[in-house]
């Protein structure tokens, strides 16, 4: 037998290898753009930025170093130049997909940064594989705008799971709601009517507010806002708002608040206030054929019938008065029952010129 010559001999120790196969190998160069690997063949393998990873303009050199050992997959024997061409994303992707098999049949819950925010939804990528979460199942209220969600680390569960028509599907909502629904059990064993609790305004609208409790929104309506008058609420709340409110009345999974504390009831103090024969002073707050609405404090209006507007005679309040204008007239009478306070002008005005003449 002939002695076989050293090229022989080299080509005899290396291995044979095929497009599709994986290969084991160790990094003897790395560029920006470009990883060398040693796979043991008579041709190095290259892998290219773009078979390394689906994130644009990556520096290659901060991923891998000089030694590090990989495994990659054979795209092509010879790539034209004599080098092999390999690829670590979609054998990390192929990896990847049998994790998020996995994921599914254990309804396991993964977690992961939003890769891109595209116009249906939210697309993460999970060992190289990507995983859609349609805009539907992002969040478990409407949300127009998904792009506060880019680069944000979200959990999920893997809905569907179908490899081969391309189609992984992420739920998002159903943890969502399902952490809700154990925040609404954990509230809802823990309150009570009567209870003050602290919440933040989630929504406002023309007729009052909606408060997150933790997980069970309550519902501040504009005629619990305060013991005075709210003519819009947006005036007063804005989202994000944070509020100490009471617990008024609990029907089923509904919650009604109020700001209209008892310890706080201006009628409390009323009594010594607006005594009979006290000179008071309001302000118009609405008027009537019959007379105007003065509000002495918040909570607390007083009647200014027509026939005590003035010594003249006035046909109707608007004739004489507008809303907002500032009055003072004495008190005479009181019901705290009732909760009623007429107050007069014209009274005061007799009174006053009374003292005049007396001084006179």
């Amino acid at each position: 037998m002939s002695e076989m010559s050293f090229e022989q001999l080299l080509e005899e120790s290396l291995v044979t290898i095929h497009n599709g196969e994986v290969v084991k190998g160790t990094v003897i160069g790395v560029k920006e753009d470009e990883i060398i690997l040693n796979i043991g063949y008579k041709a190095d393998g290259i892998i290219t930025r773009n078979e390394y990873t689906n994130a644009p303009n990556v520096d290659l050199t901060t991923m891998v170093q000089i030694g590090d050992e990989m495994e990659a997959k054979v795209l092509k024997v010879n790539d034209g130049e004599g080098q092999v061409l390999l690829t670590y994303k979609r054998l990390a992707a192929e990896k990847g997909n049998k994790r998020l098999e996995e994921a599914f049949n254990n309804k396991e819950v993964l977690k992961a940064s939003v890769a891109a925010v595209l116009d249906g939804g939210l697309s993460v990528v999970v060992d190289e594989a990507r995983v859609f979460i349609p805009a539907s199942l992002v969040s478990d209220t409407y949300e127009k705008d998904l792009s506060k969600y880019k680069d944000q680390e979200i959990e999920f569960v893997i809905s569907e799971f179908n490899p081969k028509r391309r189609r992984i599907i992420g739920d998002r909502k159903q943890l969502l709601v399902a952490k809700k629904q154990e925040l609404q059990k954990e509230l809802f064993a823990k309150i009570k009517v009567g209870d003050t609790v602290e919440g933040t305004v989630k929504n406002v609208t023309d007729f009052g507010a909606f408060i997150d409790l933790g997980g069970v929104d309550g519902l501040l309506h504009i005629s619990e806002m305060s013991w005075g008058r709210v003519d819009n609420p947006k005036k007063i709340f804005k989202v994000g708002d944070e509020l100490k409110v009471l617990i008024k009345d609990i029907q089923g999974e509904k919650i009604a608040l109020s700001l209209k504390f008892a310890d706080q009831n201006p009628w409390l103090t009323a009594s010594e206030k607006y005594a009979v024969d006290t000179v008071v002073t309001g302000k118009v707050a609405r008027m009537t054929d019959f007379g105007a609405f003065v509000e002495l404090e918040p909570g607390v209006d007083a009647l200014l019938h027509v026939s005590q507007i003035s010594k003249e005679h006035v046909e109707k309040p608007a004739d004489v008065l507008k809303v907002g204008q500032e009055i003072t007239a004495k008190v005479v009478d009181f019901n705290n029952d009732e909760k009623k306070i007429s107050i007069s002008v014209k009274a005061l005005a007799v009174e006053t010129e009374a003292e005049a003449t007396e001084e006179e």
